[in-house]
């Protein structure tokens, strides 16, 4: 997901993204446990957008304060 996709988000879909992505990132762990998980740079591609949605919420923050 781009970061001009994330901030075009309201943030109660911020963070309903947010909630999905961990989502995704624990299902994705458990399948490398497993040995299920054929692509394992999704991991890191899940990883980079929960951290491009967390940075665009702090902006989001930070914007509303001043």
């Amino acid at each position: 997901m781009k970061a001009t996709e994330i901030r075009e988000l309201t943030a109660e879909e911020l963070t309903a993204k947010l909630g999905d992505l961990k989502k995704d990132l624990f299902n994705l762990r458990l399948q490398l446990a497993t040995n299920q998980l054929d692509n394992t740079n999704k991991i890191t591609e899940v990883k980079r957008d929960i951290a491009r949605v967390n940075t665009v919420i702090r902006e989001k923050q930070l914007a509303d304060k001043a």
